[in-house]
Parts: C-alpha cells; sequence; structure tokens
C-alpha cells in the first residue's frame, strides 16, 4: 500500500495526518493555519510530493442524525478546490466524534488548553485517517 494523506478541514486550522508506507498506523502532522486557499493547496501538493501520497481521506461533517449541515458544505467546496490542483483520489469520510475523542485523549494526558488546541487539529485528523485505514476502505 501507499501513503494516505488524513485532512480534518477547518475554517481556521486544517489539521493533518500521514499512513505509514504500510496502510496501518496513522500519526499526526503539524497543521495548517486556513488563512489562504492558495498557501493551503500549495502546502497540501508539497506534501503530496515530499510524502509521495496516493491519495487523501477528509473528514466529513455530520450531524447526529446523519444528516449534512453548512460545515460539511464547506468542506464540499474545499474538495471541489483540490480537485482543481490534484488528480489524486480523495476519499470523504464521516468524522463525527472525532474532535470530541482527540480533545479527550489529550487532555487525559495533561495538555493545557493551550497545548489542546495547538494539537486537537492533527489528532483528529489522525483519528479520521486511521478509522479509514481500519475499515480498508478502497479509495475512489
Amino acid at each position: 500500500m501507499s501513503r494516505l494523506l488524513g485532512i480534518d478541514f477547518g475554517t481556521v486550522r486544517i489539521g493533518l495526518s500521514l499512513s505509514d508506507p504500510t496502510g496501518t498506523l496513522a500519526s499526526p502532522l503539524p497543521f495548517l493555519e486556513n488563512n489562504s486557499p492558495q498557501k493551503v493547496i500549495f502546502a497540501i501538493t508539497a506534501l503530496l510530493e515530499t510524502h509521495q501520497i496516493t491519495g487523501l481521506v477528509i473528514g466529513m461533517p455530520r450531524n447526529m442524525d446523519g444528516t449534512y449541515g453548512p460545515s460539511a458544505q464547506k468542506v464540499k467546496d474545499f474538495i471541489a478546490e483540490m480537485k482543481k490542483h490534484i488528480s489524486l483520489p480523495i476519499q470523504p469520510i464521516d468524522e463525527r466524534l472525532t474532535t470530541a475523542q482527540a480533545s479527550k485523549q489529550l487532555s487525559s494526558i495533561g495538555l493545557s488548553q493551550k497545548q489542546l488546541r495547538k494539537k486537537v487539529d492533527s489528532s483528529s485528523a489522525s483519528l479520521i485517517l486511521q478509522q479509514y485505514l481500519d475499515q480498508n476502505i478502497p479509495l475512489l
């Protein structure tokens, strides 16, 4: 298997994670500030080349009843923009509760609120990518 990039899209920060070459384990990468679409796309395309990534897994926010809200539309718009710049497969995956789970895990190891804010997005991206890897879903 090849390496995949996990993305937790947020309006302030974009969490990132990377799978190992065997597709077994997801590890967090530093988050990106989401202050310029061009800078975000440039940074992600640089990661794709650096790590020889062959696909992206992006968390798709859903309401607890399974419906999509305004946050999901922002992710759909982000995916559409990414598809203009890359030809790799992009797989959206349900991300319900990943941020809460990541926050809980990070709090349990004693991180302060300030430290937590800096790590929660990429930790969420790791949970999203790990969920995908564990389910062994083929990329579209």
